[in-house]
């Protein structure tokens, strides 16, 4: 039997915790507006950076972005900013003047988050049998709470976008949370099992280690709570992280699950490309979010 979402949600060791807005600056960009957000989630104080249209009209279509890993510890949020070096460009001005809002906020050991290692913050949670990566997307919901809740985003209309760590980040929530409308994510789709029959699994960070998670579950099923919703997979035949034979046996068990409505599923698959945006990749993923946010 397919997982269920309070299944997952367990093995997560999800928290759905209170969220609300600490103060706000806003700096003008011409055709766009960042906003420096401080949002107390849970009990604790993190870090937002938002982009958006400077004329706002009505209620706008939004983008819950996750950030990467990379080993940029220090970066986090300002990635919607600054990009990486895997990005084309960064992507904050991009959505903003394609009319989307667009929230990232540091997660646990990233950005001004960075104040324990990854490895320590891991270890500790896995001896209580939770996860970082629970804690992860348990913040990411609290995020998409607070973006759900201005009063320039109409709550009906929001994607989730990441690429490598935010691509997991991305379907992984949307997995949990119906209020992600549609997901478009990059370079980190796969099946589990079968990166460590590979040895791929090694190249990832103790982050995404979920304590008894692959007894239930794996990409595939995980992507598969998120139908009929619709959804965009971008991967490279070259990436290291996500071999082509992980990637095909995820999809084979994802594909099943949008029966009926298969044009809501769509992968992207670039030959000769590793772990890195591709022009191809980010235009289908602005056609993606146009036909299914608007």
């Amino acid at each position: 039997m397919p997982i269920t979402r309070d299944r997952f949600a367990e093995l997560l060791g999800f928290e759905e915790k209170s969220v609300a807005l600490l103060s706000k600056t806003e700096e003008a960009q011409g055709d766009y507006v960042i906003e420096h957000l401080r949002l107390r989630i849970g009990a604790e104080e993190v870090r937002g950076i938002l982009t958006r249209p400077a004329q706002v009209e009505g209620r706008l279509p939004a983008i819950l972005y996750g950030h990467s890993h990379g080993g940029g510890y220090a970066i986090g949020a300002r990635e919607l900013l600054d990009g990486r070096e895997y990005l084309l460009g960064p992507l904050g001005p991009v959505f903003a003047r394609a009319g989307y809002v667009t929230l990232s906020i540091d997660m646990p050991v990233f950005g001004e988050r960075a104040t324990v290692s990854e490895s320590a913050a891991a270890k500790a949670l896995l001896w209580y049998g939770k996860s970082l990566f629970g804690q992860m997307v348990s913040d990411h919901a609290a995020a998409l709470t607070y973006l759900a809740g201005r009063d320039d985003v109409d709550a009906g209309r929001i994607g989730a976008f990441g690429l490598s760590m935010g691509c997991v980040l991305s379907y992984w929530l949307a997995a949990l949370d119906e209020r992600i409308a549609a997901v478009a994510h990059l370079c980190c789709f796969a099946d589990f099992r079968t990166m460590i029959e590979l040895g791929a699994h090694d190249g990832h960070g103790i982050y995404l280690t979920v304590p008894g998670l692959l007894r239930e579950a794996d990409g595939g099923t995980i992507a598969g709570l998120i139908a009929p919703r619709p959804q965009l997979i971008c991967v490279g035949e070259a990436d290291h992280l996500s071999p082509p034979l992980a990637v095909e046996r995820a999809w084979a068990e994802l594909v099943p699950a949008y029966a009926g409505v298969e044009d809501r599923l769509v992968k992207v698959s670039e030959p000769g490309v590793g772990h890195r945006e591709t022009e191809r990749m980010r235009g289908k993923v602005l056609e993606f979010f146009g036909r299914w946010l608007g």
